[in-house]
């Protein structure tokens, strides 16, 4: 079962604006029988812009964070209590959506790597789940291949591209495979034996927070930032932070998954050339272009034999090391093995045409670049909340082929096997005046994906 929670969360007003009340939104929050949350929102009545309209949501947020609450408040209402999951080997997924400059990479990502009281999401969550691996490995010797530890995986999507954050912000292709799956890949390297390969997302084994802290910054130093309608840091991309619970044997399996698959990669290609070639040499061209049997050539069918035989049996190679991962993952003693952690930074949305969106100072006018991001960005937002209501609505087609986003999360909604998945969506918001549509739209559009979660889905989220 998939489970559905929706969060706000207000970011406190810039210190040089709001000394005054009518530079702030006005906001009220209601609970209802539910425990849900509704809120409603009206502009200062200062204002002057007549497009500023009151809006109240539905009963649709599990919880309203105010600007004094810190990432360890949320993180503790968010976060903590889902980490039990995740120790059932669960995929459990964590989405900040909001404008530029709403809060979303300090509440996922976080600014102050030192002080635990304000860490992101991302390492506060590595913190603790390093705490109790470290009580579950128990007597397993440093470096046991059946040591628990974390890997970490970090990306950014821009359009339909991959960058790969823990490796040198390599250029990586989303693509669909003959089994459903998306992969995301990198470029092929030809190997002096001729072997090709193509590598996945890069996983850094952590053994230590200290670990986790130090591949996360290296990989943030690679991200992209851009101008956006509100500053010019933006975040321009999608970044996806994965934090898997794995083994050494369990990467070591899957890098032997890789190392088959490339080894047959050059086999299938040589059957398939030997095939092409005898059926070419099996047929002629007459002179009015027309292609008829070759009376002079029989096809060489020992030969497209050996070369299927060979094939097929590196494709069994390919099949054999694929089972021991399964292997891995099913003798494992903990069921947390493969439990994960998913972030999403969303780059933030914009409304170019808005003339009421503004920044403290005036902007230049987005280039034809800068408006193409935008609008592929609000592409793969809308795809997103389409997903989240076809999957809520239980439809037969969900439409993860909309967007590269829903095709990278489809894995992380859909985890294979039995186990459960879980996400919740923090909606960061700003109260400040200026920001009344952008903030108002963040909030729609949270309250479309929390009514079509269902009160039941996201019952069962808490208590699970």
């Amino acid at each position: 079962m998939h489970c559905f929670d929706v969060f706000t969360r207000w970011r406190p007003l810039p210190r040089t604006e709001g000394q005054t009340p009518a530079g702030e939104i006005n906001r009220v929050h209601t609970q209802h029988d539910n425990t849900l949350t509704s809120t409603s929102l009206s502009p200062p009545h200062t204002t002057k812009d007549t497009r500023s309209r009151p809006w109240t949501s539905n009963p649709v947020f599990t919880n309203i964070f105010e600007g004094h609450n810190t990432n360890k408040t949320v993180f503790d209402a968010v976060v903590s209590p889902i980490l039990p999951r995740v120790l059932r080997g669960e995929t459990c997924n964590f989405l900040a959506y909001g404008h530029s400059g709403s809060g979303k990479s300090h509440t996922i990502v976080g600014y102050d790597f030192e002080d635990p009281d304000e860490f992101g999401l991302c390492l506060a969550a590595a913190r603790d789940l390093s705490a109790e691996l470290e009580r579950l490995n128990g007597d397993v010797a440093s470096g046991n291949n059946d040591e628990l530890g974390i890997g970490l995986r970090m990306y950014e999507l821009r359009g339909n591209i991959a960058f790969d954050l823990l490796n040198v912000h390599c250029k990586c292709h989303i693509r669909e495979g003959y089994d459903g799956k998306t992969h995301i890949r990198g470029g092929t390297e030809v190997m002096s034996d001729g072997r090709v390969r193509v590598r996945p997302i890069a996983t850094k084994a952590c053994w230590s927070l200290d670990d986790v802290r130090r591949e996360l910054l290296a990989g943030l130093q690679l991200r992209a930032t851009g101008t956006s309608t509100i500053h010019d840091q933006s975040s321009r991309t999608h970044a996806v932070l994965e934090i898997e619970i794995v083994t050494r044997s369990l990467l070591d399996a899957r890098d032997a998954v890789i190392e088959r698959q490339s080894e047959f990669v050059p086999i299938a290609k040589r059957a398939t050339d030997i095939y092409l070639e005898e059926n070419m040499k099996a047929f002629v061209q007459t002179e009015d272009g027309k292609y008829v049997p070759n009376p002079a050539y029989q096809i060489d069918q020992s030969r497209i034999d050996e070369a299927e035989a060979k094939k097929a049996e590196f494709e069994g190679y390919v099949r054999d090391a694929e089972g021991l991962v399964a292997e891995v993952m099913r003798s494992s003693p903990h069921p947390c093995l493969g439990g994960k952690l998913v972030f999403v930074d969303l780059a933030g949305s914009e409304y170019y045409h808005d003339k009421s969106i503004s920044a403290s100072a005036p902007r230049a006018k987005p280039s034809p670049k800068e408006q193409r991001e935008g609008r592929q960005i609000n592409t793969d937002l809308l795809a997103l909340k389409e997903v989240i209501r076809a999957r809520a609505l239980r439809q037969q087609r969900i439409p993860y082929r909309s967007s590269p986003l829903t095709m990278v999360l489809r894995g992380h909604f859909e985890p294979n096997g039995t186990v459960g998945s879980y996400t919740a969506m923090i909606l960061t918001a700003s109260p400040e005046v200026s920001q009344y549509p952008a903030t108002m739209n963040t909030l729609k559009y949270g309250n479309l994906v929390g009514v079509a979660g269902g009160d039941k889905a996201r019952g069962a989220a808490r208590k699970a």
